[in-house]
């Protein structure tokens, strides 16, 4: 087989779920399956619309959480609290070990600590004159 790199100009979904098929089949095939579980927690306004929330997956006994937001004007209110304590319960539920995420400079880092994470990485200048955290929170202090 001859193989090359082609660029599309549009990147669809139909491109990103082909290679992420070759992953999964050699991820399964080295350590089993993942047990992916997409995870999201709404924030939805008096009408039912989403204003914010928490999208995160499970996947090998660790939830990853991908997006966290409030909205600006409903800040210092407990919201970003009560999203990670609920997915921390199901993380909790589903057996996993840990919470990892990350957040830049200019957003939530304080917040992460406090709630006892712990920077196990860090990327300088990304963006430029800031940095890129990468945290994460053990669930279960024997793993």
């Amino acid at each position: 087989m001859t193989l090359r790199i082609t660029i599309p100009d549009t990147p669809t979904q139909v491109h990103e779920q082909a290679i992420l098929d070759v992953l999964v089949q050699h991820n399964q095939k080295m350590a089993g399956p993942s047990g992916y579980r997409p995870v999201a927690l709404l924030l939805t306004d008096e009408s039912g619309a989403t204003v914010g929330g928490l999208y995160g997956k499970i996947t090998y006994d660790w939830l990853f959480v991908e997006l966290l937001a409030v909205p600006s004007d409903q800040r210092s209110q407990g919201h970003g609290t009560d999203l990670m304590d609920k997915a921390e319960h199901i993380a909790r539920a589903s057996g996993c070990i840990g919470v990892w995420l990350d957040t830049y400079e200019f957003q939530a880092l304080g917040f992460y600590r406090k709630r006892g994470f712990e920077v196990f990485g860090t990327i300088e200048d990304h963006p430029i004159g800031q940095r890129r955290f990468f945290l994460r929170k053990q669930l279960i202090q024997d793993a």
